[in-house]
Parts: structure tokens; sequence; C-alpha cells
């Protein structure tokens, strides 16, 4: 929408300039209307052209602008008679050149910006001296200088934020990483020690009672590779992160007493309403339905202002598990750009779910998740979360 809305803005100088007698005597006029109609075509064309061609293209489009300025500042023409200020001054070529260091600074390669820059910036700064020095011409290109260091500054600024906020994004997936992590280490910790127990148990019953070693040894096997697939998939969330502190697990069962916890804290009541079997989830995703009920009730509690009830559901239907946490609140919640709701939209996609926030007809928000309830494998482990 913007492109087109520049190309027009540009069109109209264009006229103006026409009307103004801003366009330059005979002979000049052709290379002022070449060169803006190139820059102005630049504008028009560059959605469509990358981060690296962009600075080439409109470097091309300054240097073509410096030649025409030192051809009027050499006192070329065609002999009609001397040149005047108008040959050098006009709206649309400064105008597009300022339009293309914007874009190029938005949307360029940083090494191809810097060349840009020092190609389009005098461009733009040294036309209305082309002819000669007075002081319109100087007023001018203070001012031009003014505008393209603003443009260079907005462009700068976009840049630097977009950076912070892919940083930012950055670190909310590495946490989330992080978790993954932790959950994995008590995971291990749990089945290895289940393991452990059961070959333990199987060694002193084995002379007494030989007959119990083979189930023993079954349920060895079956927890072994109830592990193997949760690990498999937890590590493969993972990206090599170096040793972190543990934390305490927290499962399903642990909902009502958040909920609870919740509660007792005072402010809005929480009410919890579990429908179905969620003994036997794996247990990323027994992290991510804790950890969305905890961040979603953490929201309520900063944001919706005279809240008085909160609900909690989760439903385990099929192959899935729905979690959907509301509130009355009047007042509005983040949007989903927070990054509390954005790592658990990010916690959500690694486990293969589907995650939504928003507000509901009649007021109040909600947080709703919806994860796969089965393991890569028909054998699927007990929950755990890190709370």
């Amino acid at each position: 929408m913007l492109g087109p809305l520049l190309v027009a803005a540009l069109s109209g100088l264009l006229l103006l300039d026409h009307r103004a007698g801003l366009v330059g005597t005979q002979g000049v006029a052709g290379g002022k209307l070449l060169v803006a109609a190139a820059a102005v075509a630049l504008v028009a064309v560059s959605p469509w052209l990358g981060a690296r061609a962009l600075p080439w293209a409109a470097g091309l489009a300054g240097a073509a602008s410096l030649g025409l300025s030192l051809f009027l500042r050499l006192g070329a023409g065609d002999g009609s008679g001397p040149l005047t200020s108008g040959d050098a001054f006009g709206l649309t070529e400064p105008a597009a050149l300022l339009a293309l260091l914007l874009l190029v600074t938005l949307r360029g390669r940083r090494h191809a910006v810097l060349a840009c820059v020092l190609v389009l910036q005098p461009a733009i700064v040294l036309r209305p001296l082309a002819t000669g020095v007075s002081d319109t011409g100087l007023f001018m290109a203070l001012f031009l200088a003014l505008a393209t260091t603003a443009a260079l500054g907005a462009g700068v600024a976009r840049r630097l934020v977009l950076a912070d906020r892919r940083h930012r994004a950055a670190a909310v997936r590495l946490e989330q990483r992080a978790e993954f992590a932790r959950d994995l280490h008590d995971f291990v910790a749990h089945h290895v020690t289940g393991i452990v127990v059961q070959a333990q148990g199987a060694l002193a019953v084995a002379g007494r009672r030989p007959e119990l070693v083979p189930p023993a040894l079954e349920r060895i096997e079956r927890a072994g590779s109830e592990a193997l697939v949760s690990m498999r998939k937890m590590v493969g969330m993972l990206r090599g992160e170096d040793e972190l502190p543990l934390a305490p697990s927290a499962g399903v069962a642990e909902l009502r007493s958040l909920v609870e916890r919740f509660s007792a804290d005072g402010g809005a009541r929480a009410s919890l309403v579990l429908e179905g079997t969620f003994d036997d989830l794996p247990v990323e995703v027994g992290t991510t339905v804790h950890r969305v009920v905890m961040e979603a009730l953490t929201n309520v509690r900063r944001h919706a202002r005279d809240c008085a009830e909160v609900e909690v559901h989760a439903v385990r239907s099929g192959d899935r598990v729905t979690v959907r946490v509301v509130d009355d609140g009047r007042a509005p919640q983040p949007s989903g750009g927070g990054f509390g709701l954005r790592g658990l939209a990010e916690r959500a996609a690694l486990v293969g779910g589907r995650f939504r926030a928003g507000p509901v007809p009649g007021g109040g928000w909600s947080v709703e998740v919806v994860l796969p309830a089965a393991a890569a494998s028909s054998a699927a482990p007990s929950p755990e979360v890190t709370a």
C-alpha cells in the first residue's frame, strides 16, 4: 500500500514542478525528467527488489543525479541561453531520492547501505548548489541535509527496533528450550530410577521366583521405550544449551493446587474443570499444559482489572488436549505480541500444537492452546512439568 501512495505523491510533485517552472530550460529539462522518472520508477518497483539489488539500483540513480549536477555545475547547455536557478531546483527528484534513501536504509544489506548512502546523500544535498551558490540554494541544501539525516535516522532506528525484537524473540525461544532441558533432566532421572529399581527387584527374586523375572523385564523394556520416545522428541527441540539449573517438577495433577493458590491470594475467583484422562500425556505436552495455565493466570493478576472470575478448562478429547483460560476483566489484556504470550506460542509450536489469545465478546480475555495428546509412538510417558 505504501508503494502506490509514494508513486502517486511523486507523480503529483512532478506535475507541480512542471507548473512552477522547475523542470528546467530546454536541454536540461530532458535530463532532469529522465533522472526523476528513473528514481520514481525505482520507488515503484522497490517491493520486488531484494536487499542486495535495491541498494545498487538506488546507488545508480544517485550517481546519475550527481552526474547531472556536475553537468549543471560546468555550465553545459544547448547554447540557447545561460542556466537558471530553476535548472537546479525541483521537488520530484530529491523527494524520490529521499524515498529511496529511506527504503535502502530499512531493507538493504549493511555494507551495500553504506555505499549507497555515500552516493545518495551528496546527490540530494548538492543539487540546489549545482548552478551556483545563493541564499536560496544554501537554504535548500540545508533543508535537504536535514531531510536526509532524518531519513537515515528513521531507517536506522527502525532497523534497531527490528533487531531488538529478533533478539528478544530468540531469547524467548532459548528460554523455552532451557525449560525443556530442565524437563528432560527430571524426566530422565525419574525413569532411570524406576528402571534401576525394577532391575534390582528382578535380581532379588530371580533365584526364588524365576517366573516373576519375565514380567519385570517387560516392564523395564516398556519404561525404557517410553523414556527413549520422549527423550528423542525433547532432545530434537533443543540446540545444545550448556548445563542449566534444575527446577522442581509439576504436572497436570498440580493444576488444581495452582488454581487454588491463585484464588487464595485474593482478587478473582478461579475454577478448574478437567474432562478426560491426562495420566498418559507425553511429558512435553504435560509441561506445556501447566505452563499455559500458569502464564495465563499470571497475566490475569497483572493486567485484568475488575476481574471477578477466571475459568480454567482442560479437555482431553481423542488425540488432542485443549486448554482454555477465560477471565471476565473489563480492561484489555496484552496483545499477542507480548513476549510472555509469544513464549507460550513458541512452546506450543515446539510440541506440534496451536496457540491463540485475544479478547472475548462481552469483555474479558481468552488464552487457548490445542496440543497433541499422543506421543510419537503408542507408548507415552507420564506427565511432568517445570514450573
